[in-house]
C-alpha cells in the first residue's frame, strides 16, 4: 500500500495514529491513512499561526502565482488524483476527473480577485477609506461528497486574502486531499497550508480553538449548528454551507422529453449525494405521468458500478452509515409511496442502490421533509404553481431550487419567489467561481465565491483621516 502522510508546517509527517480508508465500492481496506492526534492538530495551528504575518504581507500578486502554481501542479497528477479519488470517493472516474478540472479551474479563476482599497469618502474635511485585511488562521472542514473541490471552494479566496490554513477531510475520504498536500507542500511557504486528518473527533477542537479566527465548513445542518455553537466561545467568524432538500417545479407546459433528463442528472450526480442535488420534484398534473414515466425509464437504464469500471454511470454510496441510512430511507418510501424504478440495494460487496423514482408521496414522508443524500427521488402532483411554490418553500432549508417551463414570465415569477440562496429556470446545478453561493434558512451562513466571497475571509478596516 502506498504511503500518505499529514501536512505541518511544510513537512510531510506520519500521524501518530492511523486508520483505514475502505473503498466503497468493494468494502475493502484500500490504504492505511495517516490519522492526527491533538498533539498534532496543535501543532499545525502554531504552524499556521507563525506563517500568518509574513505571508499576509507578501504581495496579493505574490499570492496569486502561487495559487496559479498549485493549479498547475494539480493538472500535471489530474489522472491519477481522479483515479485515487474515485477508489475512496466511489464516484464513476469521468465525475472524478471532472471534479479535479473543475478544481483547477475555480483556482485559476479565483486567484485574479483582487482586495483593492475603497474610498469611501475625499474631501475638504476627511477621507475616509475601506481596507480588507486577512482575519489569520483559518480551519477549513471538508466532507466526502466532493473532497477535492470542495476544498477549491474554500482554499484559493482564504490564501490570496491572506490568510493561513489548517485543512481537515473526512475521514473516510482523505487520501486524495493527502496527495493534494503533496502538491501544495512544493509550492507555499512552510506553515501557510497544513492538512491534518481524524476520526471526527478533531473537529470540534478546532471550532473551538483560540487561534483559529474563522470556520468554513460545508457538512450537514446538524452538524452545522454544532459548529456554530463551539465557534461562539470564541466570537470566531463562520462560513456554514449546509444541507439542502432542493426542489425543482415543472410548470404546465413544459417538455417532458427534455425536463426528465435535466432533472435525472442533476438528481443522480455522484448517486445523489450533493448537497445542491434535485431532491423532490413537484411536477403539474397534466405533465406527470409522462415526467414519472421518463425518470423511471432512465433511473432502469442507469449503470450501476464500480466507478473504474468502464460505462459506469452511478457508483456506490460513500460509505457504510449513508448507505445504511438510504436504506432505511428506501423502506420508508415503499410504505408511503409507489417506487417506479429502482428501490433496491445491490447484492454483492459494495454500498450499491440503484437510482430509484418514488411516486404518489405526500409531502410529510420523510423522503420528502428530509434531505436523503442519495440515489432516491420523490415525485409529487400538485394542480396550482402557488401550491407547488408553497410546498417547495415549506422547508426549514433553502439551499438552492430550479423552475422548469416554457411560459418564460410564469418561470421567472416563481423562481423570484423561491426562499432559496441560488434558483435556476429549466436548468440545476449551474454555478462557477464568478456566481455567489450560499443557502438561506438552515441551508447555511455566508457566501462562497466571487468578490463577496473573497470578502468573507477578510475583517472590514477603515480609515477616517481629518483634513
Amino acid at each position: 500500500m502506498t504511503d500518505y502522510h499529514l501536512l505541518i508546517d511544510g513537512q510531510l509527517v506520519a500521524g501518530d495514529q492511523t486508520m483505514p480508508v475502505v473503498n466503497p465500492a468493494t468494502e475493502e481496506v484500500l490504504a492505511q491513512c495517516p490519522r492526527a492526534s491533538e498533539a498534532q492538530l496543535n501543532a499545525a495551528v502554531a504552524a499556521a499561526k507563525a506563517a500568518f504575518p509574513s505571508w499576509s504581507r507578501r504581495p496579493i500578486a505574490e499570492r496569486r502565482q502561487m495559487l496559479l502554481a498549485w493549479a498547475d501542479g494539480l493538472e500535471r497528477e489530474a489522472d491519477s488524483l481522479a483515479r485515487l479519488l474515485t477508489q475512496e470517493q466511489g464516484k464513476p472516474l469521468s465525475e472524478s476527473t471532472a471534479e479535479i478540472a473543475y478544481t483547477v479551474y475555480f483556482i485559476r479563476h479565483l486567484a485574479p480577485l483582487d482586495l483593492p482599497v475603497k474610498v469611501i469618502e475625499d474631501n475638504d474635511t476627511r477621507l475616509v477609506e475601506q481596507y480588507r485585511r486577512p482575519l489569520g488562521v483559518v480551519g477549513a472542514i471538508i466532507p466526502w461528497n466532493f473532497p477535492i473541490l470542495l476544498m477549491a471552494f474554500k482554499a484559493p479566496l482564504a490564501l490570496l486574502a491572506g490568510n493561513t490554513m489548517v485543512i481537515k477531510p473526512a475521514p473516510t475520504t482523505p487520501l486524495t486531499t493527502l496527495r493534494v498536500g503533496e502538491i501544495m507542500a512544493k509550492v507555499f511557504p512552510a506553515g501557510v497550508v497544513n492538512i491534518i486528518t481524524d476520526q471526527n473527533d478533531l473537529g470540534p477542537r478546532m471550532t473551538a480553538h483560540r487561534d483559529i479566527a474563522k470556520i468554513s465548513f460545508t457538512g450537514s445542518s446538524e452538524t452545522g449548528k454544532k459548529v456554530m455553537a463551539s465557534a461562539a466561545e470564541t466570537i470566531k467568524r463562520i462560513t456554514l454551507e449546509l444541507g439542502g432538500n432542493d426542489a425543482a417545479i415543472v410548470l404546465p407546459g413544459a417538455d417532458p422529453d427534455t425536463v426528465a433528463p435535466g432533472i435525472f442528472g442533476s438528481a443522480f450526480m455522484n448517486a445523489g449525494q450533493v448537497c445542491l442535488a434535485v431532491k423532490r420534484v413537484y411536477v403539474h398534473d397534466t405533465l406527470y405521468d409522462a415526467v414519472v414515466e421518463r425518470l423511471a425509464r432512465l433511473a432502469d437504464e442507469a449503470v450501476v458500478d464500480d466507478g473504474l469500471k468502464q460505462g459506469t454511470t452511478v457508483g456506490p454510496i460513500q460509505n457504510r452509515a449513508q448507505f445504511d441510512k438510504v436504506r432505511a430511507i428506501l423502506d420508508q418510501a415503499r410504505r408511503d409511496g409507489r417506487v417506479v424504478a429502482g428501490g433496491t440495494a445491490e447484492d454483492r460487496p459494495g454500498y450499491f442502490i440503484r437510482p430509484t423514482i418514488v411516486a404518489d408521496i405526500d409531502d410529510d414522508a420523510e423522503l420528502v421533509a428530509q434531505e436523503q443524500f442519495g440515489p432516491v427521488l420523490p415525485v409529487l402532483r400538485f394542480s396550482d404553481p402557488e401550491d407547488a411554490l408553497a410546498r417547495a418553500n415549506g422547508t426549514p432549508w433553502g439551499l438552492g431550487g430550479s423552475v422548469w417551463g416554457g411560459d418564460r414570465e410564469l418561470a421567472r415569477d416563481i423562481a423570484l419567489r423561491m426562499d432559496a440562496g441560488q434558483v435556476w429556470i429549466n436548468k440545476h446545478l449551474d454555478f462557477g467561481p464568478n456566481i455567489p453561493f450560499g443557502g438561506s434558512k438552515q441551508s447555511g451562513i455566508g457566501v462562497e465565491f466571487a468578490e463577496e466571497g473573497l470578502a468573507e475571509f477578510t475583517q472590514l478596516h477603515v480609515v477616517n483621516e481629518a483634513r
